[in-house]
């Protein structure tokens, strides 16, 4: 039975522009050992490319096919509800380039769908304009919820703020498609060509990651090199199969392989 890892990146291979030490012989093994994987990010602002981009001034190289975004998965999900749609977006790069390869059309008036996604391009009118449209009844759609990480200097709300704000502003809730929700979870499996029983998830967030891992069946990884901390594992009912301090910590054959 073929077994493969869907990996977060932020946290786990990197924090900001540093590599974690041992992420990259990590992924080293991977690739050298032909073991499916694919980055998944939350991210729906940064294309694959830029992904990949971005890893490889690490001295990572892999090719876009490793990496699944939020934003793909969106642009997936939208075709999915209405083939050939609109949608009005808030959002940037690869959000827009998502949306277009999966023949959705981007309108500034009287959308199907108000698609939320990472930005700072957006302006306060733009936001209010999103209100309209959706209490007139355009479908409210998500990206991903991740918050702030509220450090002093952060040059981004968080799209949870943003989010918030809409959802007050029109008493509708939107729709999420980002971790640890099961339509990018599933999605992204499917994408590498996987089943549930075949896939491990490796995260440094316990209610993005870890919590749609479980959900979905998956094994699990925990990583302590990103936000959650070993004091913070009580806090939860569910558990990660496996806790290591950094991705290079992590011993192959894994226990289920």
């Amino acid at each position: 039975m073929a077994q493969g890892l869907l990996i977060d990146m932020d946290g786990v291979v990197y924090g900001g522009d540093t590599m974690i030490p041992g992420a990259d012989k990590f992924i080293t093994h991977l690739l050298k050992n032909d073991i499916p994987f694919m980055f998944m990010t939350n991210n729906s602002q940064r294309t694959r490319l830029e992904a990949v981009r971005k890893l490889a001034r690490l001295g990572i190289n892999v090719t876009e096919n490793h990496v699944y975004t939020s934003a793909m998965a969106t642009g997936k999900f939208l075709a999915g509800q209405i083939p050939q749609g609109t949608a009005y977006v808030l959002g940037e790069g690869g959000l827009l380039s998502s949306l277009h390869e999966n023949g959705i059309t981007l309108v500034n008036t009287d959308p199907d769908f108000v698609v939320l996604g990472e930005g700072r391009n957006f302006t306060l009118e733009m936001v209010q304009r999103a209100v309209d449209m959706i209490l007139a009844g355009a479908k409210f759609v998500i990206t991903n919820r991740d918050p702030s990480p509220k450090k002093k200097g952060w040059d981004n709300l968080g799209i949870a703020a943003t989010s918030a704000m809409i959802e007050e502003a029109t008493g509708i809730k939107g729709f999420v498609v980002g971790k640890p929700s099961p339509v990018m979870m599933r999605s992204a499996r499917k994408a590498l060509g996987l089943e549930t029983a075949e896939t491990t998830i490796i995260g440094d967030t316990m209610d993005t990651d870890i919590r749609g891992g479980v959900q979905m069946g998956y094994k699990t990884i925990l990583v302590l090199s990103g936000i959650t901390k070993r004091e913070h594992l009580t806090r939860y009912a569910f558990k990660p199969d496996v806790v290591v301090e950094s991705a290079g910590e992590i011993e192959f054959p894994l226990p289920w392989w």
